[in-house]
């Protein structure tokens, strides 16, 4: 018998993938967490029955959240990661020598520690001296929070269960108040390709670009998420990513990666027309 993972991405159209066996399956306080294995992906963790990471493609989706903003600030110091519980983020900005701190807020603590034992590829650096591990909601820690990160990584799940919380006007305003003088919010930006997730994907732009000076979005490409188109939003209250961005200095640092480089970087800011025009509608 074969025994298929199958994920609905919409109500006409779901995603496959031929699974080997199920390692592990739990409940928490705020979803099912659960991990596969697989041929073609490798060890696979979805949350209430949606692909969170996979061992084939999670470089695209950490490579992009990390190494945008920090070629476009190089002198990034203080971070923030909200949600991210796979440890992927964190991997990345682990790279940087000149990062001294890395605070990470992860609502679920057993995705956590379900991901260091199921999934080390992504989880591997949460216990290096500058990372910060803080089990609650990020929505309050943000809260009380004044000018102290240079950069806010919004690595969540879609607006639906544990993650509603951080789409939210509120949430998006108490970034910005936490950030430095110099600070850059990126955050999981939904899709615009089918109308629900484009549905998110305007009304979180419509949000955090009343707020920050400096408001863009830029794609990639992620096989295992719905469409595959997928997109992130950069806000900052002074660089922008494509003028701004250092591509010598990033360079000159001689990071390996598979899916970014400052080429790309630039590129991904260069949106197709019925993007642009989704975005340019929440002006109306």
């Amino acid at each position: 018998m074969e025994l298929w993972y199958t994920e609905e991405h919409t109500k006409n159209a779901k995603f496959s993938i031929k699974v080997e066996e199920q390692i592990h399956s739990e409940k928490s306080e705020f979803q099912k967490i659960d991990f596969f294995k697989s041929k073609e992906f490798g060890t696979f963790f979805t949350l209430d029955g949606l692909m969170m990471v996979n061992e084939k493609d999670e470089f695209i989706y950490h490579d992009m959240i990390v190494h945008v903003p920090m070629a476009t600030n190089p002198n990034i110091k203080r971070v923030l990661v909200i949600g991210g519980g796979d440890g992927g983020t964190v991997r990345e900005l682990t790279r940087y020598n000149t990062i001294e701190q890395i605070d990470m807020v992860e609502i679920d603590e057993k995705v956590v520690r379900a991901c260091e034992k199921y999934l080390p590829i992504t989880a591997c650096k949460l216990q290096d001296s500058r990372v910060n591990l803080y089990f609650q909601d990020g929505l309050e820690f943000v809260k009380n929070t004044d000018n102290v990160y240079d950069l806010i990584l919004v690595d969540s799940t879609d607006p639906i269960g544990p993650g509603e919380g951080l789409f939210t006007e509120e949430f998006y305003n108490n970034c910005l108040k936490a950030l430095s003088e110099e600070g850059i919010l990126v955050n999981q930006h939904e899709s615009p390709y089918y109308d629900r997730d484009a549905h998110e994907m305007k009304r979180a732009h419509r949000k955090i670009k009343k707020l920050f000076p400096i408001s863009k979005v830029y794609q990639f490409h992620m096989p295992t998420y719905p469409s595959g188109h997928w997109l992130f939003g950069f806000a900052s209250k002074k660089f922008d990513p494509v003028k701004d961005i250092k591509v010598k200095a990033w360079n000159d640092l001689g990071l390996k990666t598979k899916y970014y480089n400052t080429d790309l970087h630039v590129g991904s800011f260069a949106l197709p027309t019925y993007v642009r025009e989704l975005l340019e509608s929440v002006d109306e």
